[in-house]
């Protein structure tokens, strides 16, 4: 078994966040063209990380590498789904509160 690379799992982390913002809170069955550009967007900064594969979390990051606005909507999206992702992907939230916790 291989393991993944950490931007890899950064935008499966990501992705699973914003689907569940989309279809929880906005309400729809499938991403809406705000949240699709949202993801795509997050994949592309994530795809460009000068971090690569030692990349902190994004909280930790001493780089901020979202434009102003959708950096609002990625913290939006964060801030709602937060604290409810133990319920939909514990293993994916817990994995994130450990990096969150351990110093980069």
């Amino acid at each position: 078994m291989t393991k993944k690379l950490r931007t890899e799992e950064e935008k499966e982390m990501v992705e699973k966040m914003i689907r569940i913002y989309c279809r929880k809170k906005e309400g729809n069955h499938s991403l809406c063209p705000q949240c699709q550009a949202l993801l795509n967007y997050a994949h592309r900064r994530l795809d460009a990380c000068r971090f690569g594969q030692n990349k902190p979390t994004c909280k930790q990051c001493p780089v901020h590498c979202y434009r102003p606005d959708m950096k609002a909507q990625i913290k939006n999206v964060m801030r709602w789904v937060g604290p409810r992702m133990v319920f939909y992907h514990p293993m994916t939230a817990l994995k994130h509160l450990l990096r969150e916790l351990t110093p980069h």
